[in-house]
């Protein structure tokens, strides 16, 4: 099945099963439509006709109509605006917000009952997936307010190598040994964990995560390693790698290292201008045959 079906088919399920396809809202005497307005109203305030055509994408014939029965049914108060006399700005009055209330409730009754058979696995598993499905299909450029920038939790490290096997299989074709040697790099950070030595965040953006750095002791005395930048496609341009390679040299210093060092391959060009911005300097390459395909490892290094 490809992608347009899939979702089409998604689509009718989740129209279904939420009810949207019924004549009237929650068992309500709204319809879709009405509804959509009487949240808009609710959540955002007194605005203009116009206003709340461009939020809703809500053909303007359409939305008139709505208005007039809202107002003939004294949902809605309407005033002119007095820094723009030809401005009527719409709001919900008494009435208004006691429909929304009713509808609002009923909306949140409906979604527990759905989820009530669901696991609390299940359910994290679902908004994880929901979250995931808003952020790429959001036209909306992303805001780098949007990010926070956390410690491990739970399930953190399986679901980094998962993504990092992913994502390098996408970009450069990589093979599953490429997982063998994030498997590897992440279990002797779990097995010799020191706070006084390592470190690692985790970058979220809307709630989902977004890319993750790694800080651990280097092979040599006063020397660490920074290891596994990575970043999501959704949210590349908003500055994560940056904050997280600053983040990262930031904690060396305070952990007193003298030295910081990270292996990396020439084709990640992202990566590389982003160590270099940081102060990195390349001092060492060399060819190699790893992860199905002919590379050019590079090591660099920046002295704290």
């Amino acid at each position: 099945m490809n992608a347009v079906e899939e979702f089409r088919q998604f689509n009718r399920f989740f129209t279904k099963e939420i009810g949207l396809l019924d004549k009237h809202l929650l068992a309500s005497d709204y319809t879709l439509a009405e509804g959509r307005v009487l949240y808009e109203l609710a959540k955002n305030g007194e605005q203009t006709a116009a206003d709340l055509g461009r939020s809703l994408a809500m053909d303007k014939a359409h939305l008139s109509r709505i208005v007039a029965r809202f107002c003939k049914r004294k949902l809605i108060r309407i005033r002119i605006n007095p820094a723009h006399g030809k401005q009527r700005l719409i709001a919900l009055a008494t009435a208004g917000e006691k429909a929304f209330a009713a509808l609002d409730l009923g909306s949140q009754q409906q979604i527990e009952g759905l989820i009530a058979p669901l696991s609390a696995t299940a359910r994290a598993q679902l908004v994880e997936s929901m979250r995931h499905i808003h952020t790429i299909l959001d036209v909306a450029a992303p805001r780098p307010r949007d990010v926070t920038y956390r410690d491990l939790c739970p399930g953190d490290i399986g679901w980094i190598i998962h993504r990092q096997m992913v994502l390098y299989h996408e970009e450069y074709g990589w093979d599953w040994t490429y997982e063998g040697l994030v498997c590897d790099i992440l279990s002797k950070f779990v097995a010799h964990f020191d706070a006084d030595r390592d470190a690692a965040w985790v970058a979220e953006h809307n709630g989902a995560i977004a890319g993750s750095i790694f800080l651990v002791k280097g092979d040599e005395e006063g020397a660490a390693k920074l290891r596994l930048l990575y970043v999501e496609p959704s949210a590349r341009g908003l500055g994560i790698g940056r904050e997280l390679v600053a983040r990262c040299i930031e904690e060396a210093r305070r952990k007193k290292y003298r030295q910081l060092k990270l292996w990396t391959n020439d084709i990640l060009v992202s990566a590389r201008r982003i160590y270099e911005a940081a102060g990195f300097r390349l001092i060492d390459e060399e060819r190699h045959r790893s992860f199905g395909h002919d590379l050019v490892g590079q090591t660099w290094m920046l002295d704290l």
